[in-house]
C-alpha cells in the first residue's frame, strides 16, 4: 500500500480532505493531509484572524511541504487540488513524489490560458489592487460562481460555510497576472523538460469555473520531458469543488487508479 499526501488550495483548508482521509485509508493507504504554515488551526479560527494568510509565501509553503514529505518512510503519491495543484507540480520538479496527481490545478508559470469564467471568478480579487496585500476571501454568492455552480445555492452555502476562508492577495495577484509577464523565473516555474519527474495526471471537471478544462489542458501539454508520462482527464459536469461535491468518491478512485499503477512502474 501506498503513502498518499493530499495538498489543499486557495481557500481552503486541509478541512477540505475530510471524506478522503478514510476513504483512502479503508482501501489500507496512509494519509497525511499537511496545513500551510499557519493553516494548522481549524477554519473558525483562521476566520477570526487571517493574519496568517496576508503574508504567507510560496517559497515558504514548497519549503514545508518539502520537510513533510522527506520524514516520510518512502516517496509518497502526492495528489493536489487547485493551488495544491500547482504546489504538486513544484514538488514533483523538485524530485518528490513517485507519482502525482493534480486536480482542477491552477497552472504553473507559462500558461497563458485565461478563458472568461476565470476572469470573472477572480474578479473579486483582481478587480481591488488593496487586497494584493492583505487575506482576500469570497462572499457566498462568489463562491457559489467559482467553486460550486453546479451546487444548488443551499448546498454550495453548506460548504462555504464549513469550508471557506481568505487567500493570500499576493498569490493571486501574483500567478493570476503577473507570473507570466515579468523578466526571469518566477516562484511558480516548473522545468516542462525534466526528464526525471515522477508521472503526473491532470484531472479536470468539465464545469470549473475557476480553473477551466482548458487551464489544465494546456498545462499539461506543456511538458515535454524526455521518457516522463502526462496524463489528461476531463471529467465532464464537475465542478471545481469536483473532491467534495456529490460523486466525489469518481474522482478519487481515477486519482488512487493512476496513480498506484503508475507509481509501480518507478
Amino acid at each position: 500500500m501506498s503513502t498518499i499526501v493530499l495538498v489543499h488550495g486557495l481557500w481552503v483548508t486541509p478541512r477540505s480532505w475530510e471524506h478522503w482521509v478514510p476513504y483512502l485509508e479503508a482501501k489500507g493507504h496512509t494519509v497525511v493531509t499537511p496545513a500551510y504554515p499557519g493553516f494548522e488551526v481549524e477554519v473558525e479560527a483562521l476566520r477570526a484572524d487571517p493574519a496568517p494568510i496576508a503574508t504567507l509565501t510560496v517559497p515558504e509553503t514548497i519549503a514545508h511541504l518539502e520537510k513533510v514529505i522527506a520524514a516520510l518512510p518512502e516517496k509518497p503519491i502526492i495528489m493536489g487540488h487547485s493551488f495544491g495543484g500547482t504546489l504538486t507540480q513544484l514538488l514533483l520538479d523538485h524530485g518528490h513524489g513517485a507519482a502525482g496527481v493534480v486536480i482542477d490545478s491552477a497552472p504553473t508559470e507559462g500558461i497563458r490560458v485565461s478563458p472568461p469564467s476565470q476572469l470573472k471568478s477572480l474578479f473579486p480579487i483582481l478587480g481591488n489592487p488593496a487586497k494584493r496585500h492583505q487575506a482576500a476571501g469570497f462572499t457566498p454568492d462568489q463562491w457559489h460562481y467559482a467553486f460550486g455552480n453546479t451546487l444548488s445555492e443551499e448546498d454550495s452555502l453548506a460548504a462555504y460555510e464549513r469550508y471557506a476562508i481568505a487567500a493570500p492577495g499576493s498569490w493571486v495577484w501574483a500567478y493570476g497576472l503577473i507570473a507570466n509577464f515579468k523578466p526571469g523565473r518566477q516562484e511558480t516555474w516548473v522545468n516542462y523538460r525534466n526528464p526525471d519527474r515522477a508521472p503526473l495526471l491532470f484531472i479536470a471537471g468539465g464545469a470549473d469555473h475557476i480553473m477551466p478544462p482548458s487551464v489544465n489542458r494546456s498545462n499539461a501539454h506543456h511538458y515535454q520531458g524526455e521518457g516522463t508520462v502526462t496524463d489528461f482527464l476531463e471529467v465532464p459536469g464537475r465542478s471545481h469543488w469536483t473532491c467534495a461535491e456529490p460523486g466525489w468518491e469518481q474522482i478519487a478512485d481515477a486519482a488512487l487508479d493512476w496513480a498506484v499503477e503508475h507509481a509501480k512502474e518507478r
